[in-house]
């Protein structure tokens, strides 16, 4: 399976839970033949259809590649926590539950925060992780993700324009195409598209993103693992100067900020992107 279009969404059962998933790639478990398999989180009020097509597909050609829709998410069961680290723990259940370990992370966003989170929770379970568009517990600006983002969400609903275009990318007539191109693959899955994620859902999310952004910093100096960092330079959602701040702190980091870019730098860049991330995945 190399299609995203086609990738059938699956469920496993977790801590009582189902959660949904889509695979793609060679299949896992043949040593030599196979990278070792790449799990994708997403961002704030993300659905299994908010991954970006190109970037699962350019990771799936050479090893299992598994993107996650988190606890009441989706079509995925119960509610939506309300904390980083129940986060943490349901996708380390999940991530057990389908078999794997140890993996690669590829954290976007939230996705980053509930990466790290696993780092600390779970650091057997992981080989390589990548941190993209996020920042560390205690970042600044991250507990003002909600008031950044609410007048540009109202403002892509008002427009009719997905929110992502005015949240995630510049303003300049490079971003506006990188966002344009970015919404259009988003739509290319026309059937079995995972269910849209409600409003009560992103709130639960919300609160757990600003307990995030006000709780004490964690010990990033004792990750052990190697670490990609990945933000654009102009990140209004989580400012840019919190992939700086991570890198320099983890030992084993390094990071790429993409000019004339906002919170959505890997996907405007996706190709860039995929080339760094597969040959640090490669290392």
């Amino acid at each position: 399976m190399t299609d995203w279009k086609i990738a059938p969404t699956q469920h496993v059962r977790a801590l009582g839970t189902q959660f949904a998933y889509r695979r793609l790639g060679p299949a896992t478990g043949v040593p030599g033949e196979t990278g070792v398999p790449v799990v994708l989180l997403n961002h704030w009020a993300a659905n299994l259809d908010n991954f970006d097509p190109r970037l699962v597909e350019g990771l799936a050609a050479d090893r299992p590649a598994y993107a996650l829709d988190y606890r009441g998410i989706g079509t995925s069961g119960g509610k939506a926590p309300l904390t980083i680290r129940e986060m943490s723990s349901d996708m380390v259940a999940v991530i057990r539950a389908l078999g794997l370990g140890p993996v690669d992370l590829i954290g976007f966003s939230l996705g980053g925060f509930v990466s790290q989170q696993i780092l600390f929770d779970a650091p057997d379970l992981v080989r390589r992780a990548i941190l993209a568009g996020t920042g560390p517990a205690g970042g600044p600006g991250i507990a003002q993700v909600g008031p950044v983002s609410w007048p540009l969400i109202f403002k892509g609903l008002a427009t009719f324009r997905d929110p992502k275009i005015f949240l995630f990318f510049t303003s300049s007539a490079n971003g506006r195409r990188a966002a344009n191109a970015f919404v259009a693959r988003l739509k290319e899955r026309k059937n079995d598209r995972d269910k849209a994620v409600g409003f009560g859902p992103m709130l639960r999310q919300l609160k757990a993103i600003k307990d995030w952004g006000l709780q004490p910093s964690q010990p990033l100096d004792t990750i052990r693992h190697p670490v990609l960092v990945a933000n654009g330079d102009h990140d209004i959602m989580v400012p840019s100067e919190n992939s700086t701040d991570m890198a320099n702190r983890i030992p084993n980091a390094r990071i790429v900020l993409y000019p004339d870019a906002g919170h959505g730098g890997i996907f405007q860049y996706h190709d860039t992107f995929l080339k760094e991330a597969k040959a640090f995945l490669a290392a």
